[in-house]
């Protein structure tokens, strides 16, 4: 399922930030590293994608497989999800991150830097307590979507009426697992959102 991106090379005095658009962070600028093909998910976006969460994401346990920015997770920390795991296989991301969550004081998140899927295979089903919601947005063009369900399955990584929330450009064609289904789903620019349940 390849997603299509050009890398942006910005200053990251002037664009490489990101805002917190809700919760108890809400307005708090974060930068993050300047890296090829890392971009956060845009606001309205997010704003739509934590509208659709607001029911479920106070206590949540959230998995960020692709952290990058962290947007998406630290989103969801400072609306109320009770812990995140953040994966990347970045050095620097997994440092900025580390950075921010030091001046958030910030204690309910977990950093691992490693490849998201090499993650995943390496899992034994009593290591980790299971997630309410996944979020999905990997680099573009690098097939990784359907991959990523599977393993989450195979791990049982997905408690009793979890959310899963994929984020993809918006001409990619996905499958995902028959005992999921698109409970949202929109189109913002070149984005495309969906978030699934179990059925």
């Amino acid at each position: 399922m390849p997603r299509t991106h050009k890398a942006r090379h910005i200053s990251p005095r002037k664009n490489n930030r990101l805002r917190i658009i809700g919760g108890k962070w809400r307005g708090r600028k974060l930068a993050f590293p300047d890296l090829p093909g890392l971009r956060p998910t845009p606001d309205r976006v997010r704003e739509t994608l934590f509208n659709w969460l607001t029911p479920v994401i106070h206590g949540a346990r959230c998995l960020d497989l692709f952290a990058g920015s962290g947007a998406l997770s630290l989103e969801a920390l400072s609306r109320g999800a009770g812990h995140a795991t953040l994966i990347d296989r970045a050095p620097k991301v997994i440092t900025q991150l580390g950075q921010h969550l030091v001046t958030l004081k910030c204690q309910s998140a977990q950093l691992v830097q490693k490849d998201a899927l090499q993650w995943l295979e390496q899992l034994t089903p009593s290591q980790i307590e299971p997630y309410n919601i996944i979020f999905l947005d990997p680099p573009f063009q690098q097939s990784l979507i359907e991959p990523s369900c599977n393993l989450l399955l195979e791990k049982n990584l997905l408690k009793p009426k979890a959310m899963i929330y994929i984020e993809v450009e918006a001409s990619t064609q996905f499958t995902i697992p028959s005992s999921w289904q698109i409970f949202r789903e929109t189109i913002a620019g070149q984005v495309a959102s969906y978030l699934c349940s179990i059925k």
